[in-house]
């Protein structure tokens, strides 16, 4: 059926119209910090909240909702989706729904951030451009009954222009004022749009990621290069598009060292967070054995695997 389909993508022009916007406001909100300068409340505050949006989007939304490389008490899923809700980046349910049809169709035409276009696309241009015919057709197709039976994202759905106009808006901006007397601009510019161009940023490297830290066929690790003081390239990328049930896949390139697993796993400790899936590397490597003595796909060997050796697996 989608075949049939076209998979052309039209620009939506609202959608230009707020890329512009956030991305010349990032400029003049750098630019006042310098020039005017804000109280240093302020300045953490703002850092604060984007690690906290960029922790609900990543431990939330794509760890937790998208890929069920956990299991999570109700506190902690309501606080991952207030921290979610903090990103301004639309609800839980939206948010997986793109990015189960990105893991599906992985860098092909049906992929609504294709990396293979690059990384601008990716990260950019993708976002201000329509779904396809075919890219909608291809979406009906997504399972989203777990989604559907949690409550918790259910009620971020339901209510999220409120949640958002209330939790991602009004008390970031007012807070400021209120609690240590930053001023209104200052507290817009700073808590605003730096906060909020940042976070974005953050949570669309997500998906062009792979263009930055992922090695390349003919690439040597480590890079010959003086980047890799910068950027270190790694496969762990290409790992979570094979394994996206392993909750120590980080999201920009590292594996079980980044923050985001330290938390899940200081949750875990806490008995906030249980069945976190993962694999060692003698499981990996008997997978690989099992793929080619059984001529099965690695990814479906992985699974098998993970699921006999350590029984996390659901």
């Amino acid at each position: 059926m989608t075949e049939q389909l076209s998979k052309k993508r039209e620009i939506n022009w609202i959608k230009v119209l707020f890329q512009l916007q956030v991305n010349s406001s990032l400029v003049f909100a750098i630019g006042y910090l310098f020039k005017y300068g804000c109280l240093w409340k302020t300045f953490f505050f703002a850092i604060l909240l984007t690690v906290l949006g960029v922790l609900g989007k990543s431990a939330g939304a794509h760890r937790l909702w998208s890929h069920c490389t956990y299991k999570a008490t109700t506190g902690l899923r309501v606080f991952l989706m207030l921290c979610q809700t903090l990103a301004g980046y639309g609800s839980i349910y939206d948010w997986v729904l793109y990015h189960r049809l990105h893991h599906k169709h992985f860098k092909t035409d049906l992929d609504p951030y294709n990396p293979k276009n690059g990384f601008w696309y990716a990260q950019i241009f993708s976002t201000v451009r329509d779904l396809s015919p075919a890219q909608i057709e291809a979406m009906k197709e997504i399972d989203m009954s777990d989604l559907e039976n949690d409550k918790v994202v259910m009620f971020q759905k339901k209510w999220y222009n409120i949640m958002y106009v209330i939790i991602f808006l009004l008390l970031p901006l007012n807070a400021p004022c209120e609690y240590w007397n930053e001023t209104i601009v200052t507290s817009f510019m700073i808590v605003g749009w730096l906060r909020y161009a940042l976070t974005l940023h953050f949570c669309w490297l997500i998906h062009s990621a792979v263009n930055i830290w992922d090695l390349k066929p003919g690439e040597k690790f480590p890079a010959d290069t003086n980047l890799v003081f910068l950027i270190t390239k790694t496969y762990w990328i290409s790992y979570h598009y094979l394994t996206p049930w392993d909750y120590q896949a980080s999201e920009y390139g590292k594996y079980g060292t980044d923050w985001v697993s330290k938390f899940i796993k200081v949750c875990a400790a806490l008995e906030y967070a249980t069945d976190l899936k993962t694999i060692d590397s003698h499981g990996v490597r008997s997978a690989l054995t099992k793929s080619v003595t059984e001529n099965k796909h690695i990814t479906e060997c992985l699974t098998e695997m993970a699921k006999t050796a350590s029984g996390t697996m659901s």
